[in-house]
C-alpha cells in the first residue's frame, strides 16, 4: 500500500488519529499495543459474528485471527470486533425463532455503529450462520466504505448406516419417529451423528445459498463459498480477504460499486441455478436496499424462468456443500453459466477485476461426479426453482421452492392456525391429512414478529410422508432445509389485514407454480363480508427489541427491511 494513501486525509481514521488534539484518542489506542507507526496506516475493521450459541460460529474467532493478519501484512491496521448472531436451528420450533430475523437488522445496526463510531476505512466481514450473512452485506452495502466479505464455511457431513446427514435429517426424523417410522434409538443414533464439527448447515440451506451468492454479487473472493469450516484452505481465504479489503483502499472501489443492478441478476441467477433457499429472496430485497439498487418480485421472477436448476443439492437433491466444493464449487457454477451468456460478465467485484476476469484465471478440476452439478442442457429442471406467487390469497405475493417437488399444483382445504405451536402440535398428533392445506398466520414480520422459520412443522410433515400429500402456506417464513409443497412470505401478512388473515377452515385454496397463481376460492362478496368482521390484534410484544421490530418493519415482499418512523 502506498505512502500517499496511508498519509491520506480522505481516509476517516485520520479524524480520530491525527492532531495534537487527539492524543487521548492514540493514548487509548496505545493501552492496546499500538505503535505510532499502527496508528499511521488505514484502519481496517474486522467483524465477526463468532459465539459459542451455533456450530456455524464457533470458529469465527479464530478465523478473525487470520483475516487481522492479512489486513496486517497488506499495509493496514486491523481492529476486530463481534456483533450478535441466533442459532436458526437451536431458535427453531418455539418462541425464540422470532428473534432470527430480527437479528440480521441487529447486525447490521451493529457492525454500522461500530464502524461509524471508530471511523474506520474499510471492512473485513466474517459470518457464519442464516442472518449473519445477509446482516453483514446490509452494513457493507450501507456504509459503503471498501469491504470484503467471507464465510466461516459449511459444515461436514455427517455419516449414519452409509448415508450422509444434515440437520434436516434430525428434523425430519422426529416426525417419522412421531409417526411410528423409526424407534427411539434410530431418533437418537441420526442427533449424535448428524452434525459433526465447526461449520454452518451442510446443505444448499440458507448460510451456504447465501455464501454462494455472495459470490455471484462479487462482494467476497471468487471460491471463498464453498471450502468447508475445518478445511485448512478456509484459514487462506480469510487471510487473503484480509489483504484484498486492504487493496480495495488502494484500489478506491467500494460495495455500492460491486452490488448494481447486474451483480444483483447474477445473484438471482446463482440462486436459482443451486436451488437454493426462498429466504436468499428476502435478503437479496434487503441488501439491495441497501445498496440503492431497486428490486423487485418481477425481476426475480423475470430471471428465474430463464435460468436452469443444475445442482443436485439438499434439502431437496442428494448432495451436500461438501460435494459441491469437490468438483469446483461456486466457480463450477458460475463458469457454467458465464458459457451460456446467463451472468453479466463485466460486473466489478472486490478482486478489483470482472466477474470474466476472475472466472477466467480459475482451473476447475475435472469432475469425478458429474451428478452433482448437472450439464446446462440436461438440467434438473428447466427453470429455476424459487418462485414467486401472487392471488387472491398473496395479492402482494408469496415465495415456494420447488426443488425436489414433482407437483406443481394443488387444491385442498384449508387447516387455519394462528401461530406454529398449534400446528405443530396438529401435526405430532397426527391430525393433519393427505389434501389438507395447513394455514400458518399472525407470524409476518410484524405479527409474529420476526417470521417464524417453520422448519419443525415442514420437517415433521415430510417425515410423515406427507411432504407432496399437504400443502401448506404461511405469513412466516421456511428454513432453508425445508422441502415440500411449503408456501411461506405471503403478503400482505395476516396482522395488517392481509387476505391470508381471512381464510376459514375448510376453505378451498389452489395453488399452481406454473401459473404463478395462490388463490383463496371465495366469493368476492364473501371476501368483503370478511374483511368487514376483522379486526386488528394487539401486537405479541409491548416492550423490547421485538417490539421496536414490529413498530418499524414492512412487507415481506419488500424484504422485510426496518425503516425509520418518519
Amino acid at each position: 500500500m502506498s505512502e500517499h494513501k496511508i498519509l491520506s486525509t480522505e481516509i476517516s481514521s485520520r479524524n480520530v488519529v491525527t492532531g495534537t488534539a487527539r492524543a487521548p484518542h492514540r493514548a487509548m489506542y496505545k493501552a492496546m499495543g499500538l505503535t505510532d507507526t499502527d496508528l499511521d496506516r488505514p484502519f481496517i475493521g474486522v467483524s465477526h459474528t463468532g459465539n459459542e450459541a451455533t456450530p456455524c460460529n464457533i470458529h469465527l474467532g479464530r478465523l478473525a485471527q487470520k483475516a487481522k493478519e492479512g489486513v496486517h501484512d497488506a499495509g493496514a491496521t486491523p481492529r476486530e470486533f463481534s456483533t450478535i448472531a441466533v442459532s436458526d436451528g437451536i431458535a427453531m420450533g418455539h418462541e425464540g425463532m422470532k428473534s432470527s430475523l430480527i437479528s440480521r437488522e441487529v447486525i447490521a445496526d451493529s457492525i454500522e455503529l461500530m464502524v461509524r463510531a471508530h471511523q474506520y476505512d474499510g471492512l473485513v466481514g466474517i459470518a457464519g450462520c442464516d442472518k449473519s450473512l445477509p446482516g453483514t452485506m446490509m452494513a457493507m452495502a450501507r456504509l459503503n466504505l471498501p469491504s470484503v466479505f467471507v464465510y466461516g464455511g459449511t459444515i461436514m457431513p455427517g455419516f449414519y448406516n452409509g448415508k450422509q446427514l444434515t440437520v434436516q435429517d434430525v428434523y425430519e426424523a422426529v416426525g417419522a419417529y412421531d409417526s411410528g417410522q423409526i424407534t427411539l434409538e434410530a431418533l437418537k443414533n441420526i442427533e449424535n451423528y448428524a452434525c459433526p464439527s465447526a461449520g454452518s448447515c451442510g446443505g444448499m440451506f440458507t448460510a451456504n445459498t447465501m455464501a454462494s451468492i455472495s459470490e455471484a454479487l462479487g462482494i467476497s473472493l471468487p471460491g471463498s463459498a464453498s471450502p468447508p469450516a475445518e478445511d485448512e484452505r478456509r484459514d487462506k481465504m480469510v487471510y487473503d480477504t484480509g489483504v484484498a479489503a486492504a487493496k480495495l483502499l488502494e484500489l478506491g472501489i467500494k460495495p455500492r460499486d460491486i452490488l448494481t443492478f447486474e451483480a444483483f441478476e447474477n445473484a438471482i441467477t446463482i440462486l436459482n441455478a443451486i436451488g437454493g433457499s426462498t429466504n436468499a429472496i428476502l435478503h437479496l430485497l434487503a441488501i439491495s436496499h441497501e445498496a440503492r439498487v431497486k428490486l423487485t418480485y418481477d425481476d426475480f421472477e423475470r430471471v428465474r424462468k430463464r435460468v436452469p436448476h443444475i445442482a443436485d443439492l439438499k434439502p431437496g437433491g442428494m448432495y451436500v456443500m461438501n460435494d459441491l466444493d469437490k468438483v469446483g464449487g461456486v466457480p463450477l457454477m458460475l463458469k457454467k453459466l458465464l458459457d451460456r451468456k446467463l451472468l453479466h460478465e463485466n460486473t466489478i467485484t472486490v478482486t478489483g477485476k470482472t466477474m470474466k476476469q476472475n472466472l477466467d484465471s480459475i482451473t476447475i478440476p475435472p469432475q469425478p461426479n458429474s451428478n452433482i452439478v448437472k450439464p446446462l442442457d440436461s438440467p434438473l429442471y428447466k427453470a429455476g426453482t424459487a418462485v414467486i406467487l401472487k392471488g387472491t390469497l398473496a395479492p402482494d405475493g408469496a415465495v415456494v421452492k420447488m426443488s425436489g417437488v414433482k407437483i406443481t399444483k394443488f387444491s385442498g382445504n384449508a387447516k387455519v392456525f394462528d401461530r406454529e405451536e398449534d400446528a405443530f402440535e396438529a401435526v405430532s398428533k397426527n391430525q393433519i391429512k393427505p389434501g389438507d392445506v395447513v394455514v400458518i398466520r399472525y407470524e409476518g414480520p410484524k405479527g409474529g414478529p420476526g417470521m417464524r422459520e417453520m422448519l419443525a412443522v415442514t420437517a415433521a410433515l415430510v417425515g410423515q410422508g406427507l411432504g407432496e400429500k399437504v400443502a401448506m402456506v404461511t405469513d412466516g417464513r421456511f428454513s432453508g432445509a425445508t422441502r415440500g409443497f411449503m408456501i411461506g412470505h405471503v403478503a400482505p401478512e395476516a396482522f395488517v389485514g392481509g387476505n391470508i388473515a381471512l381464510v376459514k377452515d375448510g376453505d378451498e385454496i389452489t395453488i399452481d407454480t406454473e401459473t404463478n397463481k395462490i388463490d383463496l376460492l371465495i366469493s368476492e362478496k364473501e371476501f368483503e363480508k370478511r374483511k368487514a368482521e376483522w379486526k386488528p390484534r394487539k401486537p405479541n410484544y409491548e416492550s423490547g427489541a421485538l417490539a421496536k421490530y414490529a413498530s418499524l418493519v414492512g412487507s415481506a415482499a419488500q424484504g422485510a427491511i426496518t425503516s425509520p418512523a418518519w
